[in-house]
């Protein structure tokens, strides 16, 4: 009996030191990245972890892969999937997150300064103003065109973002379409859905230039990513500005809206900020 008693203590101790010896060894844990969990930001994502030799990604996965398409994983990370604007709020608890400038931005991150890795400038996510199809020669929403690609909104994005955010604009006009008739648009407001930063500050310049003409702006601020254009396919909001390309075409054909880029104007880099890890040696 006394023999059967000590052999299950020992077992007990062991197991239990077994246990202390697997909380302690951080090697054996996997990294955790958090990504956005719509479809293309996932993918550009991930595109970034490939670019820098982190992960392979399968032959022909592109702007629309998700974590199924990643090849190799030679780190076995972990890939947490969470909504875009949540991002900010969960990098305290995982390793990485891999996070949208507009988001990033208002947590107080830099994405120069503070992202340990970053997208280049590539204008195929260059965030758009959109509208409904057919409103896209209507004299209000070029007259917003005209003022959202002005030279005025160019140098503000230089100036206030430092590289984080980054004008697209290849000929920065006056801010006026020399073909419309303001004097007829006088009174007149137009109402854009935008998330808070950059999109709506860059829309507050507009503003100011629309005001010369006395047209109004009505900023509508939004967090996510799907009420935008839900609001603009309705008829409810005339604009908006949040989102790339991409985005808009992936979100188009997944619920049959029908919305449309009339511009491109600025891009915004995806960068991985750490959390848990401060630096990239747990990825190397």
């Amino acid at each position: 009996m006394k023999k059967t008693i000590t052999t299950i203590l020992s077992l007990v101790l062991i197991f239990t030191f077994a246990i202390g010896l697997t909380g302690c060894g951080g090697s054996d844990e996997a990294i955790q990245i958090a990504i956005p969990n719509d479809t293309t930001n996932e993918a550009r994502a991930l595109l970034l972890l490939q670019d820098n030799g982190i992960i392979t990604l399968k032959d022909g996965a592109g702007i629309t892969a998700t974590i199924q398409d990643i090849a190799e994983n030679p780190k076995n990370i972990e890939f947490k999937e969470v909504e875009a604007a949540q991002l900010p709020n969960v990098l305290q608890d995982v390793d990485y997150a891999i996070i949208n400038s507009n988001y990033a931005l208002p947590a107080g991150l830099n994405p120069v300064e503070d992202s340990l890795l970053i997208e280049g400038s590539s204008s195929a996510y260059g965030n758009i103003l959109a509208v409904k199809e057919g409103n896209e020669n209507e004299p209000k929403i070029k007259a917003l065109v005209a003022a959202l690609t002005s030279q005025k909104v160019a140098d503000f994005i230089a100036e206030t973002y430092g590289g984080a955010v980054i004008s697209t604009v290849e000929n920065p006009g006056d801010g006026f379409d020399p073909d419309l008739d303001y004097a007829s648009l006088a009174g007149t407001e137009i109402t854009v859905a935008a998330t808070p930063s950059p999109h709506a500050e860059v829309l507050a310049v507009a503003k100011e230039i629309l005001a010369e003409k006395d047209i109004t702006l009505t900023i509508k601020e939004f967090t996510d990513y799907v009420q935008p254009n839900n609001v603009v396919e309705s008829g409810e909001i005339d604009a908006n500005y949040f989102q790339h390309v991409p985005y808009l075409d992936d979100f188009n054909a997944q619920n049959g809206t029908h919305i449309v880029s009339v511009a491109v104007i600025h891009v915004e880099p995806l960068g991985l900020y750490g959390g848990k890890q401060t630096t990239l040696d747990a990825l190397k």
